[in-house]
């Protein structure tokens, strides 16, 4: 099952905020390989033992559906300390328009 969207964007947003930690960036590129999920730009920064990341990846050939991918990165993310958010690209500019 491919993820699906109403919308015409194949774009996702996913933010992770927590402790900084070896792996974090390893971790999550793989779960994305794992569903031939696409990272199309990536920002990341350290503050004071915080780690931050917000990445857009392009999900047009995934073999997850968004709540499978969400679950599934909130889930291990907690494991780790990690709060992820996940969302669809559309989602996320109409919630931050002005």
């Amino acid at each position: 099952m491919s993820l699906e969207t109403t919308e015409n964007s194949n774009r996702v947003i996913i933010t992770i905020l927590g402790k900084d930690q070896i792996g974090i960036i390893a971790w999550l590129t793989g779960r994305l390989a794992e569903k031939s999920i696409n990272v199309l730009d990536l920002s990341q920064t350290i503050i004071q033992g915080f780690f931050t990341m917000i990445m857009i990846v392009d999900v047009s050939q995934s073999t997850a559906s968004l709540v499978e991918l969400t679950e599934q990165l909130q889930k291990e993310g907690a494991q780790r300390g990690l709060k992820v958010n996940v969302q669809h690209e559309d989602v996320f500019h109409f919630m931050h328009r002005i």
